[in-house]
């Protein structure tokens, strides 16, 4: 009671009584403040012990300083804050510095103690400058990935007045200081129940209901809404509401992307929003050239998570000018942005120049989530990058050790799906032998499967491997809880097999059982055969019916044996007649006509995927006479006798003229 009495009569005398009460003030028997303010303070933020204060206080200390709203805080002890860092000492002749120099200044420091040492030799500290203090003590801490703010920061003096004056003061804080102090202190883990989050949470929503909050200021408190109270709360409708009614060409880019991210959270309203998104979406198509890295990967992140397929145009533009900034994306934000592309099904020939440049340079630097998400777009969009294949291969031969049997799934895979063998292959393929024969346990079966599937289809065969996927056990372990294998893994499990009786005849190990073997390799998803391309087959079935006089003698999508499927296969006798396709005797040799659409090949290349490649290997050793007939041949022919001509040449290259 003393206490509070003494404080409220303090507000009442002049500095110089001010300063002998304090003096008194010192020596008092009862009253220890630093211990209070420490105790008082801890809660807001997390307990010096192992778990936190639940316990909310009225904190009966402050530091003295001059505040320029005219609102001055007095303290109730001096000895509190015994450093020569009081704000408004008459015997100190530090200057104050303006808002452009010391915002400046703030970002120069890395550490919180430089910034809460530099406050302490400011003669003024306006209200904004103490927000934008506290707002670069949470992005210095965020830097360091810790949770909580340490001890010492806490102990800080100044950092406690810092604190006290948002709470104390939260009435008559301008809008702006208002919602960077409550944005600044939840993201340094506040205590969402503290009495100083709950008095700043309370005045922003008494302003909010008021109305006349700016678009920045509105942006600010939604995010930090969705921090504390989750993107349930019913406050955070009401600033979505009031987003809505402002012009957007009124918005920053920084408020736009805010926007982005508060509707983000909102993902089970995005039906509700949509209209609104739509809009957004039309209008972020004019700022985009003014996005920052960071901007833009939070633009193009929240298009993923709000599903804007329709946003297309905006994508598009976003990848246009992701280029110039691929050098200075973070780690995580290129991952974003390739997350993206892949999401969307988008690429861009500059983009991955760019993107082939930086991976080359850097990659030995980068994060194993980028570098198997960078692997995973070009396996994506089919694109055969060699300066990007071959960084990562030197990469991953340097540094296994750090990648997730996931990430070398990603990693391992595109080699085998784009027809690729490094510089490096014998020392990439020796060190996944190697750490696949130590950790193979440790591989969740469908991935290995994958690995060793995709090793394969570019003649690395993984006949170690063999016996040990075949073997009861691991099918049982494959097949898991469910009731059957699906068909992908059955036809991976397949084809190896195949591989093992084709291209490894010195393997005699486990054999795989019948009834794991399918009959075809057509799959819905397309993973081992693509189909025959309708317009593409169109053209060529014109030729062979116009050199071979009549449909009846080749047949198309024949299903063999083998599981393979032939897009056409023609049958010869052993004086070199074309025999009709209903023929089941004296066929001599069958050829297998292989018409090849892009999809077939690695983007813009004349490359096989893998999956081709092995189809047609196969075929071979099973004996067909393999005739590859690839669109880009096909496309430079001018007339139909030409296509005759063309085909002619392929067929027959040994006969002038051709009998049936």
């Amino acid at each position: 009671m003393a206490l509070i009495t003494l404080r409220r009569n303090l507000c009442h005398l002049s500095d110089f009584r001010i300063h002998g009460a304090l003096a008194a003030l010192k020596n008092h028997p009862v009253i220890h403040v630093h211990k209070v303010a420490e105790e008082r303070l801890c809660p807001w933020f997390c307990s010096p012990q192992s778990e936190p204060f639940k316990v909310r206080f009225h904190h009966g200390c402050c530091k003295k300083f001059h505040s320029e709203n005219g609102n001055d805080l007095h303290p109730v002890g001096e000895q509190v804050f015994s450093q020569a860092h009081d704000w408004d000492r008459p015997e100190q002749n530090l200057k104050s510095v303006d808002d452009q120099m010391f915002y400046r200044r703030l970002n120069n420091f890395t550490s919180s103690e430089e910034v809460l040492s530099f406050i302490s030799t400011l003669q003024t500290l306006p209200d904004t400058l103490a927000a934008g203090a506290l707002q670069r003590i949470c992005e210095v801490e965020k830097k360091d990935g810790d949770q909580k703010l340490p001890k010492e920061i806490l102990k800080n003096s100044v950092f406690q007045a810092l604190c006290i004056r948002c709470e104390q003061e939260s009435s008559s804080l301008p809008d702006a200081v208002l919602v960077t102090a409550l944005h600044a202190l939840t993201l340094l883990h506040v205590d969402p129940q503290s009495s100083l989050l709950l008095n700043l949470v309370a005045e922003c929503q008494r302003r909010l209901k008021r109305g006349g909050l700016e678009v920045h200021s509105l942006c600010i408190l939604g995010e930090s809404l969705i921090q504390l109270q989750g993107p349930g709360c019913a406050t955070l409708e009401l600033i979505i509401y009031q987003l809505q009614g402002e012009k957007l060409e009124e918005f920053t880019p920084e408020d736009i992307v805010a926007l982005y991210r508060i509707l983000q959270a909102c993902t089970e309203k995005v039906d509700q929003h949509q209209a609104f998104l739509n809009k957004l979406n039309n209008f972020s198509l004019s700022i985009v050239y003014s996005l920052s890295p960071t901007l833009m990967s939070q633009m193009i992140s929240a298009l993923v998570v709000l599903d804007q397929t329709q946003a297309l145009p905006l994508v598009i533009k976003l990848g246009k000018y992701a280029v110039r900034h691929i050098p200075h994306f973070t780690n995580e934000e290129l991952r974003k942005v390739l997350e993206a592309f892949i999401y969307f099904g988008h690429s861009d020939r500059f983009f991955t120049k760019a993107l082939e440049q930086h991976v080359a340079s850097v990659c030995l630097t980068l994060d194993p989530e980028v570098v198997s998400k960078v692997m995973e777009y070009c396996s994506r969009k089919q694109i055969l990058s060699k300066p990007i294949l071959d960084a990562v291969a030197e990469t991953f031969v340097c540094q296994s050790e750090k990648f997730l049997p996931h990430q070398i799934s990603e990693l391992i895979e595109p080699f085998g799906k784009l027809n690729y063998l490094p510089p490096n292959a014998s020392a990439l393929f020796r060190k996944l032998e190697n750490m696949l024969l130590t950790h193979f346990n440790y591989f969740p079966p469908k991935t290995l499967l994958k690995i060793l599937h995709s090793c394969s289809l570019i003649e690395c065969h993984p006949v170690n491997f063999m016996a040990k996927i075949f073997s009861p056990c691991f099918l049982q372990k494959l097949q898991g809880e469910e009731l059957y294998l699906d068909k992908l893994s059955l036809a991976q499990l397949t084809q190896l097999f195949l591989t093992s009786v084709l291209e490894c005849p010195f393997y005699k190990g486990q054999k795989l059982l019948p009834k794991y073997q399918v009959r075809s390799f057509l799959t819905p998803c397309s993973s081992l055969e693509t189909p025959l391309d309708f317009q593409l087959y169109r053209s060529v079935k014109i030729g062979l019916i116009d050199l071979l006089g009549a449909r009846l003698y080749f047949a198309s999508k024949v299903l063999t044996p083998y599981c393979y499927t032939i897009d056409v296969e023609i049958k010869v006798d052993e004086e070199g007649l074309v025999l009709p396709f209903t023929v089941r005797e004296d066929v001599h040799k069958r050829v297998a006509l292989c018409i090849d659409d892009p999809k077939r090949f690695s983007l813009n290349s004349k490359t096989l995927l893998g999956k081709e490649a092995i189809k047609q290997r196969h075929l071979h050793l099973l004996g067909y006479h393999v005739v590859q007939i690839p669109y880009y041949e096909i496309e430079m022919l001018k007339s139909r006798v030409e296509l005759v001509e063309y085909l002619q040449r392929k067929l027959f290259p040994q006969n002038v003229g051709i009998r049936w």
